[in-house]
C-alpha cells in the first residue's frame, strides 16, 4: 500500500454500515473489501453477533466498514434482541449505508430491515451474489422492483465471493464520504483485539464443522491469551447448552474437536502472521443465550 503521509483536502474518510438480513453475504463482502479475513462466515444464519469495524485505506480515502449482525425477526431471545440493538445503533453515526440483498431474493425479511434505514444519509443498494444469476438481464428488473420501496442513492450489483465489481463499489462509496483525515492508522484493518478475533475464528470453525447438527446457541470464551516472543498461547472454551451438544463437538475419540481446533489455529496463524499454540475445551452452560448477565460477561451488547 502506498504510504499516506498527510491527507489533503480531497482525502475522504468515514463510517459505512453494512446491513441486511442473515445470510446475504455481509461478512464475506467486508472481508473482500478490506482484503483480509476479520469477520467470520458460514451458511448458518446469524453467524455475526457483534459490530465489527473493518478498515480499508488507500491514497484517496479511508473506509471504516461496520459489519452488523443480520437483523433477526424470529426467535427473539436475549441474544438476538441484543444483536438487533447492535444493528439499529450502528446506523446512527455513519456517513453511508450499504443495504445488502441476495440477487433475485427479496421478501418480508428484507423489508423489515428496509424499515430501519435512515433518511438522513445516503443508502446504496448492494445486490450480492450476481455470480449465481445465469441471466444477468433479470437483475435490472429486480433492482427496479426493490427501488420502489426506498429511494437509494445508487444501486451496485456485486459478487463478494468472486470479488466482482468491488472496485466500482468503493468508487461509489467514496463519492458519499465527507472530506476528512484518517480515523485510524493507515495500516489498521480492524479495531478489534487479537483476543476477540481468535474467539471468532474458533466459533466459525464450530459452525463449519458441525453444520446443522449443533444449535445456534454456541459461544467461545478465550480464557487465556499470552504472547511469548512471537508465539501466541491461547486457551479457549466452547460453551454449549447441553451435554449432548458437548458430545457432538468432541466427536469419536475427540476427532471432531481436534479438527475444529486445527483449522481455527491455521486461520489464526495466517491472520496474526505468527505461530499459535491453541488449547480448546468444551463446557456446558445451559441457557446462556437468554441470560442477560451471562451475555454481558461474554461481551454481547
Amino acid at each position: 500500500m502506498t504510504e499516506i503521509t498527510s491527507p489533503t483536502a480531497s482525502f475522504r474518510s468515514g463510517y459505512v454500515a453494512i446491513v441486511g438480513r442473515p445470510n446475504v453475504g455481509k461478512s464475506t463482502l467486508l472481508n473482500h473489501l478490506i482484503g483480509q479475513k476479520i469477520s467470520i462466515t458460514s451458511r448458518k444464519a446469524q453467524t455475526t453477533r457483534h459490530r465489527i469495524h473493518g478498515i480499508f485505506t488507500d491514497e484517496q480515502s479511508q473506509f471504516v466498514f461496520v459489519d452488523t449482525p443480520g437483523f433477526q425477526t424470529k426467535h427473539l431471545n436475549a441474544l438476538n434482541r441484543g444483536m438487533n440493538r447492535v444493528v439499529t445503533s450502528s446506523l446512527r453515526d455513519v456517513q453511508v449505508v450499504m443495504y445488502v440483498l441476495e440477487a433475485m431474493r427479496y421478501d418480508e425479511r428484507d423489508q423489515e430491515v428496509l424499515k430501519l434505514l435512515p433518511s438522513n444519509c445516503p443508502v446504496l443498494l448492494i445486490i450480492n451474489k450476481i455470480d449465481e444469476v445465469a441471466d444477468k438481464g433479470q437483475l435490472f428488473a429486480f433492482a427496479e422492483r426493490v427501488a420502489q420501496d426506498f429511494k437509494f442513492a445508487e444501486i451496485v450489483p456485486v459478487s463478494a465471493k468472486k470479488g466482482t465489481r468491488l472496485d466500482e463499489l468503493k468508487d461509489s462509496l467514496r463519492r458519499f464520504l465527507p472530506e476528512g483525515e484518517l480515523i485510524f492508522e493507515e495500516d489498521d484493518i480492524t479495531d478489534r483485539s487479537e483476543k476477540f478475533l481468535a474467539a471468532e475464528m474458533l466459533r466459525e470453525k464450530v459452525f463449519r464443522f458441525t453444520g446443522d447438527e449443533l444449535p445456534y446457541s454456541v459461544s467461545v470464551v478465550i480464557e487465556q491469551f499470552m504472547l511469548v516472543g512471537k508465539l501466541r498461547r491461547i486457551s479457549a472454551a466452547i460453551l454449549v447448552d447441553k451435554e449432548v451438544h458437548k458430545a457432538m463437538l468432541i466427536g469419536s475419540k475427540g476427532e471432531k474437536l481436534k479438527e475444529i481446533a486445527t483449522q481455527a489455529r491455521l486461520d489464526m496463524e495466517k491472520l496474526f502472521d505468527g505461530k499459535v499454540f491453541l488449547e480448546v475445551f468444551v463446557k456446558v452452560r445451559s441457557g446462556w443465550a437468554d441470560d442477560a448477565r451471562t451475555l454481558r460477561t461474554l461481551g454481547y451488547e
